[in-house]
């Protein structure tokens, strides 16, 4: 059987995550019941990462084999038909029989919106979190430095241990002030091997607190080597974090 790549994006606000759960609406749910509909298959769907619940996706990638005859840009245009609106397939291409998405991932890579103006947005409450003080976007981009390199990283995961081991490699991560709305937009990136639960929006709770001045610069490097998640930031909310893209092999 023919296996496929699926690039989709999603908006998560309306999910209660990626994974198939019962009684709750999922994306992987809402996918495996377009795929059935479309193939007459019960097919069970491989994402990159398994974003939680209100967590949005750009970029995520899921694996799965079939045997329908479709190909590519028709299970593609098959599979948006039947999607709710606020999911997309944004491109479907064949790979090998042995790829898997979850697997085969090199790194991930993460953003998250802070909206730091006084008066909320209505038109980014459901995709940013809204801090009422402005934060020194500067100082949050310095301080994330530490954070970058090969890590036990258990401060910045809810619920330790929930994997093999806490240690991952932060490829690239800062803070950037962005010039939307009202230059009040404030995104965070995240670029690692994997992630633990929570880690990003730890990290991004975190690097608050030094963007408030409640913090130094140093202070998350001192969490780092704490090794314990009672020293770190609150975990952010999830409405404000997106998955921006997977990569793979060479790319």
């Amino acid at each position: 059987m023919p296996t496929f790549k699926l690039t989709l994006a999603y908006d998560g606000t309306a999910y209660s995550g990626w994974q198939r759960q019962p009684q709750v609406r999922t994306v992987q749910g809402e996918l495996e019941r377009a795929l059935a509909e479309i193939t007459g298959e019960s097919i069970r769907v491989a994402a990159a990462g398994r974003t939680d619940a209100h967590v949005h996706a750009l970029g995520q990638v899921a694996s799965l084999s079939s045997a329908t005859t479709l190909g590519p840009d028709s299970l593609r245009r098959a599979l948006n038909a039947r999607l709710p609106p606020d999911i997309a397939v944004v491109d479907a291409a064949l790979a090998s029989d042995d790829f898997h998405a979850t697997r085969d991932a090199r790194s991930k890579r993460y953003r998250y919106v802070i909206h730091d103006g006084p008066l909320r947005d209505v038109f980014c409450r459901q995709y940013a979190w809204h801090v009422r003080r402005r934060l020194d976007a500067e100082a949050m981009h310095r301080a994330a430095q530490a954070l970058r390199g090969t890590h036990d990283f258990r401060s910045f995961e809810t619920h330790w241990p929930t994997r093999t081991t806490s240690v991952r490699t932060i490829f690239d991560i800062g803070a950037l002030r962005q010039g939307d709305c009202r230059r009040e937009l404030i995104h965070i990136e995240v670029e690692a091997d994997g992630f633990l639960y929570n880690m990003v929006r730890a990290i991004v709770g975190t690097l608050v607190e030094v963007g408030q001045g409640r913090r130094d610069e140093y202070w998350p490097l001192e969490v780092l080597n704490h090794q314990d998640r009672r020293a770190a930031g609150m975990t952010a909310p999830p409405h404000g974090l997106f998955l921006l893209y997977v990569r793979y092999g060479d790319e």
